[in-house]
C-alpha cells in the first residue's frame, strides 16, 4: 500500500482532519484537508467533522489549534519543527516590557507561544495587522515579535509602534538586490512580498500581501506573471490553484527548515501512534483564546 493510501485510510479510521501550511512540503500538501494560513486553518478545523486534528506545521500553530478547539486532539507530526521568530519572546520578557510601558496596548502577532499571547491584549495576522492595531484605543501600541509586521502597520496609523525586534528568519534574509535580480531576470512581472519582509523590499514591491493574501492575488489578477516573495514552498500551491499563471521564486534561498520537517511518514505515525499530541494548559488557553477572539469580534 501506498503511504498515501495508508494515511487516507488512517485519517477515515480515527475521524481525522489534516491540515498543511501553505510552507509544508508538496507531498504533505497534497495530502491535507485544508492548506492555508495558519490562523485560518485553526478557525475552519474547528467548524469540521473531526475528533482529531494533524496540524503539519509548527509548534505555534499547533498549539492555536489546540487552543481554539479545546475539544479536539491536536498532533504536531515532527515535534521539533518550531518557528525561531515565536521563540524570539518569551512572556516573562513580554512581562518586563509591559511594565515599562504601561499605558500601552500589546498587539501579539499570531506566530508566537500561546503564553505569550495570554500576555497579550489583542492578536493579530498578517492580513489584518494595520486594522488591528487601528482598533486599540491606546496611543502606544506595544508589536510583537515581528518588527516588520510592525514596521509595516506603523505605515498606515498615527498610533506610535514600538516593535519587538524579533523577525522571520526566512523574509528578513530578503534583501533589495535580490527583487532587482528578479525584476531584470522576469521583466514585467508583479512583485508580491510577505509584509515579514523588511522595509527596503517592501518599498520595491508592486503589492504586499500575507501567503494566502498572495494566492488570491496571483489567482484573480489579469497579469499573467509575478515574482513571488515568501517561502517558496507556496510556488506548489500557486501551480495547483492558479495552473494558468508563471510565478517566479524572489530567492529561492527563501526557505523555512523547520516547515520542511514534516514528511508523510510523520504524518502517517502521528495517525497511528496519536503522538506527538499538542495540549495548553487551560488557564493560559483561556486567556490566549480571549486575545484571538477579540481580533475575531473586528
Amino acid at each position: 500500500m501506498l503511504i498515501q493510501e495508508e494515511i487516507l485510510r488512517l485519517k477515515e479510521e480515527r475521524q481525522a482532519i489534516i491540515l498543511a501550511h501553505n510552507y509544508q512540503p508538496d507531498e504533505v500538501q497534497d495530502i491535507a484537508d485544508l492548506t492555508g494560513d495558519s490562523l485560518e486553518l485553526s478557525r475552519a478545523a474547528a467548524t469540521m467533522d473531526g475528533d482529531i486534528i494533524v496540524f503539519c506545521g509548527v509548534d505555534f500553530m499547533a498549539e492555536t489549534a489546540a487552543v481554539i478547539s479545546p475539544d479536539k486532539m491536536v498532533l504536531l507530526p515532527s515535534l521539533d519543527a518550531c518557528c525561531p521568530m515565536a521563540e524570539m519572546i518569551t512572556a516573562d520578557e513580554l512581562k518586563l516590557v509591559k511594565s515599562r510601558y504601561p499605558d500601552a496596548s500589546v498587539v501579539c502577532y499570531v506566530n508566537t507561544s500561546a503564553e505569550v499571547k495570554a500576555e497579550s491584549n489583542i492578536c493579530c495576522t498578517s492580513s489584518n495587522a494595520v486594522k488591528v492595531v487601528n482598533s486599540v484605543k491606546e496611543d502606544r501600541v506595544l508589536f510583537v515579535p515581528d518588527r516588520n509586521l510592525g514596521l509595516y502597520a506603523q505605515r498606515f496609523t498615527k498610533k506610535r509602534i514600538l516593535p519587538w525586534d524579533g523577525f522571520c528568519i526566512v523574509h528578513d534574509r530578503i534583501t533589495p538586490d535580490q527583487v532587482r535580480e528578479a525584476q531584470a531576470l522576469h521583466s514585467g512581472a508583479i512583485v508580491l512580498v510577505h509584509p515579514e519582509c523588511r522595509p527596503e523590499v517592501i518599498d520595491l514591491a508592486d503589492h504586499v500581501a500575507s501567503t494566502s493574501g498572495i494566492i488570491r492575488h496571483v489567482c484573480n489578477s489579469g497579469e499573467k506573471e509575478f515574482i513571488i516573495g515568501t517561502e517558496i514552498g507556496i510556488l506548489h500551491r500557486l501551480k495547483r490553484d492558479c495552473p494558468t499563471k508563471k510565478c517566479y521564486p524572489l530567492s529561492r534561498e527563501a526557505v523555512c527548515w523547520n516547515m520542511k520537517k514534516t514528511d508523510l511518514k510523520k504524518v502517517r505515525d502521528a495517525l497511528i501512534s496519536l503522538e506527538p499530541r499538542i495540549t495548553v494548559p487551560e488557564k493560559i488557553a483561556e486567556r490566549a483564546r480571549e486575545t484571538i477572539e477579540r481580533m475575531l469580534a473586528l
